[in-house]
C-alpha cells in the first residue's frame, strides 16, 4: 500500500498516511483519462450552432428572371443554398455533445489519475488547511512553502476561508472532495489535499468499485 508523509502548513513532517492500492496504486490506462477528459469538455460545449436553411430565409417568392431565354440556368428562388444569401445545405444545427463512458471506465480513470499522482510524487497530503483569515496572500505565502505552482486543493466545501482565499488565485483550483474530478486533476501539476479529504476520496472510489456509487 502506498505510503504518504503527512504535512502541516508549515511544510513539517507531522504523521504518516496509508492510502488503499486498490485507489491510490492502480495500473495508470491513459486511453481511459483521455475518454474522460474528452466527456468532459464535451459536456461543457454549449451545442447552439445554428444556420437557416432556404425554407427559413426571408424572401424567394418570386422568381430571379425568366425561366427561358436569357442563356443562363433556370432559377426558382434566390434562397437556394448556390445564391449569395441564399439558405446553407447542411449547416450545424443545435444539438447535444454529451456522452457517458461506462461507470466502471469512469471510476478506472479516476483511480488511474490518482495513482499517476502518487507515482510522480505529486500528491500532497497535509493535517488540514485552517487559514486564520480570508486572505489570498496569506494562502499564496502558505502554498509557496508547499512548494507547489500550480495544483488543485481539496478539503471540506465548508472551509469558507480556503474557497475563498483560492478563488483569486490563477494558477490554483479549490474543490472538495466529492467534486474531484480527472480534467481538473490532470490540467495541474500536484494535488494538495487534507487528510480527512484523501480519505473521504478513498471511500468514494471503494464504494464505487462496489457498484455503490459512481465517480466521475
Amino acid at each position: 500500500m502506498p505510503k504518504l508523509k503527512v504535512k502541516n502548513l508549515e511544510n513539517q513532517d507531522v504523521g504518516e498516511i496509508e492510502l488503499s492500492d486498490a485507489v491510490f496504486g492502480a495500473e495508470v490506462k491513459y486511453h481511459l483519462l483521455h475518454e474522460i477528459v474528452r466527456m468532459q469538455q464535451c459536456r461543457k460545449r454549449s451545442g447552439t450552432a445554428c444556420t437557416k436553411e432556404r425554407n427559413a430565409i426571408a424572401g424567394g417568392g418570386q422568381k430571379p428572371y425568366r425561366q427561358k431565354g436569357t442563356g443562363r440556368a433556370r432559377q426558382g428562388t434566390r434562397t437556394a443554398p448556390n445564391h449569395v444569401g441564399g439558405g446553407r445545405v447542411f449547416g450545424p444545427r443545435p444539438r447535444s455533445y454529451d456522452f457517458s463512458p461506462p461507470r466502471k471506465v469512469r471510476n478506472g480513470a479516476m483511480r488511474g489519475a490518482l495513482s499517476l499522482f502518487v507515482n510522480e510524487n505529486r500528491l500532497i497530503v497535509v493535517e488540514d488547511f485552517e487559514l486564520p483569515e480570508v486572505k489570498t496572500r496569506g494562502l499564496a505565502q502558505v502554498l509557496a512553502k508547499l512548494d507547489t505552482n500550480k495544483a488543485v486543493i481539496v478539503d471540506s466545501k465548508e472551509n469558507e476561508k480556503l474557497k475563498k482565499s483560492a478563488r483569486n488565485l490563477a494558477s490554483y483550483r479549490f474543490l472538495p472532495p466529492e467534486g474531484l474530478n480527472v480534467y481538473d486533476l490532470l490540467k495541474h501539476d500536484q494535488l494538495v489535499i487534507t487528510k480527512q479529504a484523501v480519505l473521504d476520496v478513498q471511500a468514494r472510489l471503494e464504494q464505487a468499485g462496489r457498484g455503490r456509487r459512481t465517480v466521475q
